[in-house]
């Protein structure tokens, strides 16, 4: 995995905040976030195995192993994750929370599919749909993948630019590491250990989102100790790229919240 990292320097006592990406995506795709945190907070952006500066990795997309690695390496922070990122953030909170601060999970679900107990999902054809097409047409799937991530947005056709701009501009992701990606989402199911989450989580959703029913956060946050959700009207499954001030005040409010819960009384 590659981390690159920026803000605050880490000897300077700042919070500490690991920022996971999601599906097809990299840690630059936080530019509006880090813009706005990298003021207060160290930031550690995390490429994925197969994705952006670590596409070469050929690590297994498993979110528990990679969850163990990291936390190895980024000690002591909030771990937030975007979509399919938050697989990972979610294992690390799960696995280690004596290393873990909190977790942020922004358009990331306990479950992503559908189910008789759980209407917050998508068709589990999606996911299935995306993988045979990534076969047929592999730049042309990741495009259509974009404009549906910005799709319902307010601001959805500069969401879309931003997206189209900033996707590949670390390069392609490996295609193997896509179809892991796609196989994850497909079976990802941890609602059964969100009653044992030890660290506090925010659940961020955009009301528009048309990938992760906003839904899914609140019912999320419903299962889990010391969680809250916030919903974000006009935004879709990117509301760091839609409505990064809302976000970043959402952020800090919960960062600073935890903090002082956990302050010595």
């Amino acid at each position: 995995m590659y981390i690159q990292t920026t803000g605050a320097p880490p000897d300077s006592g700042r919070p500490v905040i690991a920022l996971i990406h999601g599906w097809a995506m990299h840690g630059g795709l936080f530019a509006p976030l880090v813009e706005r945190l990298s003021p207060h907070y160290t930031l550690h952006l995390i490429d994925l195995p197969g994705h952006g500066y670590a596409r070469e990795d050929t690590s297994a997309l498993d979110p528990a192993a990679l969850a163990a690695q990291l936390v190895e390496r980024i000690a002591d922070a909030y771990w937030l994750g975007w979509s399919l990122g938050g697989q990972v953030a979610l294992r690390a909170g799960l696995d280690h929370p004596q290393h873990v601060r909190g977790l942020i999970m922004i358009a990331s679900s306990p479950r992503f599919v559908v189910g008789e107990d759980w209407p917050h999902g998508v068709s589990p054809d999606l996911f299935r749909n995306f993988g045979s097409a990534l076969e047929r047409d592999f730049r042309g799937t990741l495009e259509g993948f974009l404009a549906l991530e910005a799709l319902g947005s307010a601001s959805a056709q500069e969401e879309l630019r931003a997206l189209r701009q900033q996707a590949f501009e670390r390069g392609e992701p490996a295609e193997r590491a896509l179809h892991e990606g796609l196989t994850l989402l497909d079976g990802f199911d941890v609602r059964g250990e969100l009653p044992r989450l030890q660290v506090p989580s925010l659940w961020i959703s955009g009301r528009r989102d048309r990938l992760v029913p906003a839904g899914a956060m609140p019912a999320a946050a419903a299962l889990a100790p010391q969680a809250r959700s916030v919903v974000i009207a006009h935004a879709g499954h990117a509301p760091f790229l839609g409505a990064p001030d809302e976000v970043t005040q959402i952020i800090e409010t919960f960062i600073g919240e935890t903090q002082a819960d956990a302050a010595p009384a």
